[in-house]
């Protein structure tokens, strides 16, 4: 069963990066000292000497193999070469080709490599390229959503896809507990990657308003109303706060660009002015009007009802898996 370990980690759970900056060294070392793969975000722009120092403060937290994700809509190249060079155990790779040149690059550092696919496409490209892991992501999962399928109908079709190849697949989508863990392992995924769950947690970089809501929120809206100018044609799932009910009928032509400031951030070490409609979540650092930011969520949020330890998440996933499978599935 998929509980007893992927891509030579303890257990099949991964930690999705967190954008722009919410999975920091603290979240992923605690995940990675839980057994389970952690990763990084690797920064929107190409910073390697950041994300260099990223990866070493991450290494001062934990002895574990963990992992880096790339946004291959931005800039990447210079990140990719710390990434490399520092021969982390995962790339996690999305929203770009994955290509043979890319993975045969990577494995020759020693690092394996995970894209997120959200169609058959993208699993057939990953599978060509030569990957070591697919994640697929359903239309439930928050944040920038790739695709227009389920999880319950997505993850079958990319599991037949694979075949017999050691290619793990994993699902994303809407899973915050051991349900929905075994729910994935019974469509044939070998693991699952949360988003939210883990935003929701103690050592997770997002304000401590964001993670609150998330436990006070249960309905979430897939939608384009924000970061259309910085990044366009990427739809997203976030909470229905008051401010998104009030304006998620935001005409096309409006964007962030010619809005107010409402806050400020520290990004990767970059401080950075918040405009309204921003596709930017408060992190630890953010000020202003928070309740006016876009806060991403899977939706699975309505199953999240406290603030836990990371490695926490991972015990009562692990566990009451294994429970679930030991009762019912024997």
């Amino acid at each position: 069963m998929g509980w007893r370990g992927i891509l030579g980690f303890e257990y099949g759970i991964v930690q999705a990066p967190l954008g722009p900056d919410i999975s920091g060294p603290q979240l992923v070392a605690a995940v990675a000292n839980a057994g389970a793969l952690g990763l990084l975000r690797a920064p929107d722009s190409d910073s390697p000497d950041y994300l260099r120092g990223l990866i070493k403060t991450t290494r001062t937290l934990t002895d574990k193999p963990f992992g880096v994700g790339v946004v291959l809509a931005f800039p990447f190249e210079e990140n990719l070469k710390v990434i490399l060079e520092e021969k982390v155990a995962v790339l996690q790779i999305s929203w770009g080709d994955c290509t043979r040149e890319l993975v045969d690059k990577a494995h020759a550092a020693g690092v394996k490599v995970v894209p997120q696919v959200g169609n058959i496409e993208g699993a057939k490209q990953a599978i060509e390229a030569g990957v070591d892991g697919i994640i697929v992501q359903g239309l439930e999962a928050g944040g920038h959503v790739m695709g227009q399928d389920s999880l319950i109908t997505l993850v079958p079709r990319v599991v037949d896809l694979v075949g017999d190849r050691e290619i793990p697949v994993i699902a994303a989508g809407g899973i915050v507990d051991s349900r929905g863990y075994v729910a994935a392992l019974a469509l044939g995924a070998q693991g699952v990657c949360l988003g939210t769950r883990f935003v929701a947690t103690e050592e997770s970089n997002a304000h401590s308003t964001y993670k609150r809501k998330l436990v006070e929120f249960d309905e979430t809206a897939y939608t384009d109303v924000f970061g259309r100018a910085r990044w366009p044609g990427a739809p997203h799932r976030v909470l229905q706060t008051p401010f998104y009910k009030e304006w998620r009928s935001l005409p096309a032509h409006e964007n962030e660009a010619n809005q107010p400031i409402i806050g400020h951030s520290t990004i990767n070490g970059v401080d950075k002015d918040i405009r309204r409609f921003a596709g930017t979540v408060p992190n630890v650092t953010t000020t202003g009007d928070l309740e006016s930011m876009v806060m991403f969520s899977g939706e699975g949020v309505g199953l999240i009802e406290e603030i836990l330890p990371a490695g926490e998440v991972v015990k009562q996933l692990v566990e009451g898996a294994q429970l679930i499978i030991q009762q019912n599935l024997n």
